[in-house]
């Protein structure tokens, strides 16, 4: 049963069904979801600006890197982290998990069914096999790695399809509460990981292009299938200049568009496990049975049919463009906020190893499959 959070008049120092009830400071009323996300909220909107900031002083570093780098820091700066972790909290996981979903279905606007076609199969082809070797491979070693909870499964997730945007996809559909500690600690740690790696691709990944005889179209596909995150990709292709960024965009859109049937193979597997548990006679508290196609899912593929019709304006794409870009700054903030480094150190030998075996397997594969492809 779960305790409403709706203050009440009486004088009964028990709750419903004689549980006692959480008392308020002062006795005042429970805050309603308002007042209690609006701290973490606004500083959510602060990051947003700092990264902003970060950005058109750096135009190396991606909006959304930065968003999820400032995020870390504010959970680690004196004076700033007991506010992170405490009336900060509600409202910087309330961006972390809706904001997030948001900017998700908004994320299906640049993508439309034209584009994907336009590519050819043999690229679709080789996109899907990159991200299923991915997939699978991560997983697969995370598991024998003996990496806790779920995080074999979420850095598979962000590895394969679209960085922290895909973690935090794949995180709402596995049926957990909302409040799951653990989860959190999963995600925060898949984040942190995903992100450096595709940081570090900007830097790396062009001082290979000549070295690895790649033409301009041939290192743009082959940034768009291995790095991480849509605004990492951007500032990796556009150092071969527009060629290679415009092709770079597209197969990693294709990417992308693999997270819907992703997430709903996830919410699927979830239901079947559970049920068998409970067939066993075995107890799931603390969770409940995932959808077997989230909500924010079905709103990414509506909005990539609605882009695919071509009835929306260009004035209309630039601004969901935009409102995608502000909600998935202020998530990520919201998620790199929930990152404790001494906990990640403590794991993080591990970890490591699988992000760096992680990075070496779509790297080499989406290599191997440009070159047969171009």
């Amino acid at each position: 049963m779960t305790l409403s959070t709706e203050s009440t008049h009486s004088s009964s120092p028990g709750g419903p069904g004689g549980q006692p009830s959480k008392p308020s400071p002062g006795g005042a009323s429970a805050p309603g979801p308002v007042r209690r996300n609006a701290p973490g909220l606004a500083l959510a909107v602060v990051g947003l600006g700092l990264a902003e900031g970060v950005h058109a002083l750096v135009p190396a570093v991606p909006m959304l890197t930065a968003s999820v780098v400032l995020g870390v820091v504010a959970a680690h700066v004196p004076g700033v982290h007991s506010f992170v972790r405490g009336r900060g909290r509600a409202g910087l996981t309330t961006a972390g998990k809706r904001l997030m979903r948001g900017g998700i279905v908004l994320l299906g606007l640049k993508l439309s069914i034209g584009d994907v076609l336009g590519l050819g199969w043999a690229t679709v082809t080789m996109v899907l096999c990159v991200v299923l070797a991915t997939f699978f491979g991560t997983w697969w070693l995370g598991r024998k790695m003996g990496l806790p909870g779920d995080q074999p499964l979420l850095i598979a997730t962000g590895y394969s399809i679209c960085g922290a945007s895909a973690i935090s996809a794949v995180s709402g559909a596995l049926g957990k509460d909302e409040d799951d500690e653990q989860l959190a600690a999963d995600v925060a740690t898949s984040v942190a990981l995903v992100t450096l790696c595709g940081t570090l691709a900007i830097a790396v990944l062009p001082l290979l292009h000549h070295p690895l005889g790649l033409n301009d179209l041939q290192f743009g596909r082959w940034v768009g299938a291995g790095v991480h995150d849509v605004g990492q990709v951007v500032a990796t292709a556009q150092t071969a200049g527009p060629t290679a960024l415009g092709e770079a965009v597209m197969v990693k859109l294709i990417r992308v568009a693999m997270l819907a049937p992703l997430v709903a193979g996830v919410a699927m597997a979830h239901r079947r496990r559970r049920a068998h548990e409970e067939a066993g006679g075995k107890e799931a508290l603390g969770t409940r049975r995932p959808a077997i196609v989230p909500l924010f899912v079905i709103g990414f593929l509506a909005m990539t049919a609605l882009r695919s019709t071509g009835v929306l304006p260009a004035g209309v794409l630039d601004a969901a463009d935009t409102a995608q870009q502000l909600l998935l700054a202020m998530a990520l903030f919201g998620l790199g906020s929930a990152v404790h480094l001494p906990s990640l150190a403590r794991s993080g030998a591990k970890t490591a190893a699988l992000g760096l075996a992680s990075w070496v397997v779509v790297a080499g594969v989406s290599y191997a499959g440009v070159l047969l492809t171009t």
